[in-house]
């Protein structure tokens, strides 16, 4: 059914993997393929979800080969997208716990950072890179790092634009814990089998107390829009510092 996820029952955990290689990168056809299942699920609740990615990448974040060279309309519906998938995973009703199997860069570790628990691999580089590459945050993106983060590590993280090993990762409340590259899935699902037979109802009624605040803003800026880059997110330095990334 679909192209670039792999759905995978395990008793009561559905495991969703990102299969887009070779990093997992974000273009429109994964955001409508993740918002798709999404819907799939929000229609039949399971236990608990694991999110994790394939051959040594979580995700490397939006695809700096395709977004740059997208036009107006499809740069608003780039944004759109990303806004609609990280709203829809921030405030899913039931467990979310990321298996952060490698790198996690930019989107892709925003991506993680919806999740209610994140294991994270001993080997990989995490970091959120939108201003080296030359992009602003779409206004849910934004939204859920400042809610995850503390203050000094979403300083550090978005005006640093820098790539940070798993351990300091760790220690700036990236991951709650890490595991080796190939125990990563395996503690991922032991946690969402624990987090998975808490009571459904009231689940949902906490996660959604903890983080009122930030989902009924991703809930407004999805159902009426409004976020200022939705058109015109990619300026004129996009292409230069993300052809500079893509060489390094």
């Amino acid at each position: 059914m679909y192209e670039h996820l792999k759905v995978e029952r395990r008793d009561e955990v559905l495991v969703v993997r990102i299969v887009r290689p070779p990093a997992n990168a974000i273009d429109l056809r994964l955001l409508e393929e993740g918002h798709a299942a999404l819907e799939e699920l929000r229609a039949d609740p399971p236990g608990a979800v694991v999110l994790t990615g394939s051959d040594g990448f979580f995700s490397a974040g939006v695809d700096l080969k395709v977004a740059p060279t997208l036009d107006r309309e499809h740069q608003g519906r780039m944004v759109a997208g990303i806004n609609r998938i990280f709203a829809g995973w921030y405030g899913f009703p039931r467990p979310v716990v990321c298996a952060v199997n490698g790198h996690a860069i930019a989107g892709g570790l925003i991506l993680a950072l919806c999740a209610d628990y994140r294991v994270g691999a001993t080997e990989g580089k995490l970091g959120l890179t939108e201003l080296r590459a030359g992009f602003p945050y779409p206004a849910v993106a934004k939204a859920v790092a400042q809610a995850e983060l503390g203050p000094a590590a979403a300083r550090i993280l978005m005006l640093r634009a820098e790539l940070v090993e798993p351990s300091e990762a760790l220690a700036l409340g990236v991951v709650d814990e890490l595991a080796e590259p190939d125990d990563v899935l395996t503690r991922a699902l032991e946690v969402a089998e624990q987090m998975a037979g808490l009571p459904r109802s009231t689940y949902e009624q906490v996660k959604r107390q903890l983080r009122r605040e930030t989902i009924e803003f991703a809930e407004r800026i999805v159902a009426e829009g409004g976020d200022p880059f939705e058109r015109g997110w990619a300026g004129p330095e996009t292409a230069d510092a993300a052809a500079a990334i893509l060489r390094s």
